[in-house]
């Protein structure tokens, strides 16, 4: 049995999600910031009609640069429970079939919450393709 991902690149790492999870995605757009929100949480965008919650996956990941011009960044819009999210991501990848024998499950060396949020990973031909636990990381709580 194999599986599709959508993959993306943050800082220059290869990672997925699962292509049933995703809605769409398109090219940056202006986003309204929201007053009080947690650091992740950049604001909203209007997506056709529907207000679209975006996070920052840079900061939820402690990844971030603090890097506030996202204009050549990508949204990736999830469907989450009813609720449409968007993840900013640095680069769009292609949709990628990998078969499920091949997926290894996190390295127990890695520590911290990193290893909370990674499903585990593929090793491609040049690289390792990092799979997001979606669930997860929309669950996460930045205080």
């Amino acid at each position: 049995m194999n599986q599709q991902f959508c993959t993306f690149f943050i800082n220059k790492i290869y990672f997925g999600i699962d292509v049933l999870q995703v809605q769409e995605v398109i090219r940056f757009t202006q986003i309204t910031p929201v007053p009080l929100a947690p650091p992740d949480i950049l604001g909203l965008i209007n997506l056709r009609g529907k207000i679209v919650t975006i996070i920052d996956i840079k900061f939820r990941l402690q990844m971030n640069q603090n890097i506030k011009n996202y204009e050549n960044n990508y949204n990736i819009i999830l469907n989450n429970k009813l609720e449409l999210v968007s993840l900013i991501v640095d680069e769009i990848g292609d949709v990628v079939e990998v078969a499920e024998n091949e997926f290894e499950p996190p390295p127990a060396t890695l520590k911290g919450e990193i290893s909370s949020l990674l499903q585990g990973a593929y090793k491609l031909q040049d690289k390792f393709l990092l799979i997001l636990n979606v669930d997860k990381v929309l669950a996460q709580n930045i205080e």
